[in-house]
């Protein structure tokens, strides 16, 4: 004969799933955040290899709203898919340059930055450095929404004695609050904790 489950442990069961649920989804949100600016010297969109679309059509957007004259590219170097027209794997920045262009951003306003960004603090000094020679003000960083939160602190900690004013608009909707069920999910949020913890005990 079947024992019939406890009453008891069933409202534990979902105490501790609704529980978490609730977490998740303050989770997922805490990584989101925004800086706004109305207008900026340059928009800087930030190297995500595969996530370069949906950076580039919010870049493109902020760019056709007038919010800066010009558009800057960080460099990872990292190649995506065959492409058969141009018969080989062109660099993600190199896409992102496209997808700008498609969007109605002009390639005469596209700056690709030099140097190889392989961290987000690696970008923020490179963009620095661009900065720095250009006399340029103020930057409007378009990054994914998951990746916000450490990028807009790391770009603060890097431009801290530069004077320069800061601004992020996030390029997608914050994660979904059941992102804990699937396993891209762990990827983005689980992964960008990892890297936020990482980023306080290597950079603070």
């Amino acid at each position: 004969m079947a024992l019939k489950p406890r009453p008891r442990i069933l409202r534990i069961v979902l105490a501790v799933v609704v529980g978490w649920a609730i977490v998740a989804a303050l989770a997922a949100r805490f990584l989101v955040v925004t800086e706004p600016l109305a207008a900026a010297d340059a928009i800087v969109v930030l190297s995500g290899s595969s996530a370069y679309v949906e950076r580039t059509q919010k870049a493109a957007q902020l760019y056709r709203e007038g919010r800066a004259p010009r558009v800057l590219l960080t460099n990872d170097h990292t190649r995506g898919g065959w492409d058969n027209a141009q018969q080989r794997n062109p660099y993600f920045v190199e896409r992102a340059a496209d997808e700008l262009m498609k969007a109605g951003v002009p390639w005469d306003r596209i700056l690709i930055l030099s140097g190889v960004a392989g961290s987000t603090r690696d970008e923020a000094i490179i963009v620095k450095g661009y900065v720095a020679n250009e006399g340029v003000r103020s930057v409007l960083l378009v990054t994914s929404s998951y990746h916000s939160r450490r990028a807009l602190r790391t770009y603060r900690q890097v431009f801290a004695d530069t004077g320069t004013t800061i601004g992020l608009e996030p390029a997608s909707a914050a994660p979904s609050v059941f992102w804990w069920l699937r396993p891209e999910g762990w990827r983005t949020v689980g992964g960008e904790y990892a890297k936020l913890i990482y980023y306080y005990f290597k950079y603070d």
